[in-house]
């Protein structure tokens, strides 16, 4: 089974949260990442060190295209959830990409994707 990981998970990743650390490491194998992530990722990356850190990372994954499909159902998917569970276009994209290439979505944010079953968070921060 493969792994779709959602930008919160990588952007803990990249803070060194032990949390996402264990579960990113230990199923890099099979780790993917929407297109849609990496734009989101790189929309708060700070040059130098941290930008490198996000390529290197980057460079381990297999990263997915959102292609006609993923569009088409990403599309659907927002317009059928914006108006109960206000899900954006964006998590609409990667809950596509998750579907149509029957990976498991990892995240934090279970409420962001009311249309996938089962998902998996795989560790709470602490916090207020």
């Amino acid at each position: 089974m493969g792994w779709l990981f959602d930008t919160d998970i990588l952007i803990d990743y990249l803070r060194a949260h032990q949390g996402a650390i264990e579960c990113l490491e230990t199923r890099v194998a099979e780790a993917y990442l929407s297109a849609i992530s990496v734009a989101e990722l790189y929309q708060g990356v700070r040059e130098g060190a941290e930008r490198s850190d996000l390529r290197t990372m980057l460079s381990a994954m297999t990263i997915l295209p959102i292609s006609d499909e993923v569009a088409e159902r990403g599309g659907l998917l927002s317009r059928d959830y914006r108006p109960t569970h206000g899900v954006g276009l964006a998590d609409a994209l990667i809950a596509a990409t998750a579907e149509i290439y029957s990976l498991k979505l990892v995240t934090l944010n279970k409420k962001h994707f009311p249309m996938l079953s089962p998902l998996t968070v795989p560790y709470h921060k602490k916090g207020p």
